[in-house]
């Protein structure tokens, strides 16, 4: 490194530590404030997106498509050096310095709390998981998150209408089928996903936890921060992506929750975090903490959509415990999962999908639950009309301030009849029933409908053969579009009514 940009590097700490220490006595200058890289959305979206198209993949593809990004100036604003900020907090020497830097420069900068450098790129920084109770309590109510992950809020989703939402059709086949993580990066507008189930998702969901208590909420001593910090992200998640249904007012004094669709409020400070999740987040939550040795065990979490074992099964289990049933897991995952959930960085989520043939819409099945008995014959009774797809599309993500490992995940169901014009669903479906590994086929327990499914997926393949939806010849395998199939974007939107 020459001379010059040492000495210069040197300077700009200097002055950066100067600035840090003339903050803790005075207000700070404006340009702090100025040069940041938070974006507050306003309350209405200058550029609202013009339809549902989730497709996100570049820059470019989404200003095409007029979906407001947080990168966007148009429905955003930059906090104003005069207005009042709420707990307000030291900006960070990392920050300072920051700021100081030529643009060029400044992805230069790790960030403290993802690992990360200032532009999002992966960093040397290892995941923070020992914060104190005080030092995460610094941080008040409803810090800046998207800082303090990496990871940028949605964008506003204003013409979303609950009562024609339908969720993206997951098809998440693959073959050849072995058992892996399969792995993608999460798509920070999906995160969280409405459909028009809500209503009676919630209801559902209320009604399983008076029945069944512990079964499907419960937490553990030492989990009260990382219970609070999912929370807060995920109403942050939802008020800004639907802003017409969700409001949050007094995040940083007594926080209450507006939800719109269920014209009701909640005053959070008076819930438990995870009861906050279970009467506003149609999705299921657990949350992985760190012990002294290392492992990750199951600390806390909601989860009303557990298929043969429940919350109360399966909290304090470390990882590998609650996996010891699933085929090949120990042999080809333990140590991989291990190791990632050790490493994993705040800025990295990552969503995956698992699935499975089911009879009706089974939502929560415990042990000895009377619906098993559905999943052990072939009953001559059912039709395709009772046969329906689940898929669990799940998604995991560090936390930032406690440390935790959240993960969540959705139970969705489709009528299998929808395969019959999906290029490719058909016959990738029909290779891994007749195909797939004998352990794993036996574990993911689909023979209960194979009667009634196979030969309604042989005829649909012959069909899409006849009519050319497929190239002739084509070797099934997994499809390029994977988790969706070519045109689902076209076939979504048409079930909506676009």
């Amino acid at each position: 490194m020459p001379d010059t940009t040492l000495y210069g590097i040197v300077g700009l700490m200097a002055v950066a530590c100067g600035l840090y220490l003339s903050y803790s006595r005075r207000t700070a200058p404006p340009f702090i404030f100025a040069d940041r890289s938070r974006r507050t959305p306003v309350e209405t979206a200058g550029t609202p997106p013009r339809s549902l198209t989730p497709s996100l993949a570049s820059e470019k593809d989404a200003r095409a498509e007029g979906i407001a990004r947080p990168e966007d100036v148009s429905g955003y604003s930059f906090p104003q050096p005069t207005a009042p900020v709420p707990n307000r907090r030291k900006p960070s020497i990392t920050a300072l310095m920051t700021n100081l830097l030529p643009t060029s420069r400044r992805g230069s900068i790790a960030s403290p709390f993802t690992g990360t450098t200032a532009e999002g790129e992966g960093g040397a920084f290892p995941p923070v998981v020992n914060r104190s109770k005080e030092e995460i309590e610094s941080y008040g109510d409803f810090p800046d998150y998207a800082a303090l992950t990496g990871v940028r809020l949605p964008a506003p989703y204003v013409d979303f209408d609950i009562k024609k939402a339908l969720p993206r059709p997951y098809r998440p086949f693959r073959w050849a089928y072995h058992q892996t993580m399969s792995l993608t990066k999460m798509e920070p507008d999906w995160w969280l996903e409405l459909e028009n189930t809500y209503v009676d998702r919630i209801a559902q969901r209320k009604s399983l936890y008076a029945q069944h208590g512990k079964q499907v909420l419960d937490y553990l001593p030492g989990t009260e921060a990382a219970c609070k910090e999912l929370m807060e992200m995920c109403l942050e998640f939802l008020v800004t992506r639907y802003p017409h249904y969700f409001t949050l007012r007094d995040r940083h004094t007594n926080p209450v929750f507006g939800n719109k669709i269920l014209d009701k409020e909640f005053h959070v400070k008076e819930m438990h975090p995870l009861h906050v999740l279970l009467e506003n987040v149609p999705e299921d939550f657990a949350i992985t903490l760190q012990d002294d040795q290392g492992f990750y065990s199951f600390r806390a979490g909601v989860i009303c959509s557990s298929l043969g074992w429940d919350v109360g099964t399966k909290i304090g289990m470390k990882l590998h415990e609650i996996h010891k049933p699933i085929p090949d897991y120990k042999e080809k995952m333990q140590m991989s999962m291990d190791r990632y959930f050790t490493k994993m960085q705040t800025n990295k989520p990552i969503q995956r999908g698992s699935w499975g043939l089911e009879v009706g819409q089974p939502l929560f099945m415990p042990p000895g639950d009377p619906h098993e008995a559905y999943r052990t014959a072939q009953s001559p009774s059912i039709t395709l009309d009772d046969v329906a797809l689940r898929v669990d599309w799940q998604t995991l993500r560090r936390l930032p301030l406690s440390g935790a490992v959240a993960f969540n995940f959705k139970a969705l169901f489709t009528p299998i009849q929808e395969f019959r014009d999906e290029p490719g669903i058909p016959q990738l479906v029909l290779k891994v029933l007749k195909e797939g590994k004998k352990n794993l086929m036996e574990y993911k327990n689909t023979w209960h409908v194979e009667h009634v499914a196979l030969p309604a997926l042989e005829e649909w393949s012959k069909e899409q053969a006849k009519e050319g939806l497929m190239p002739e010849g084509w070797e099934v395998s997994t499809l390029a579009e994977s988790p969706w199939f070519r045109g689902w974007k076209e076939k979504w939107h048409r079930q909506q009514g676009f």
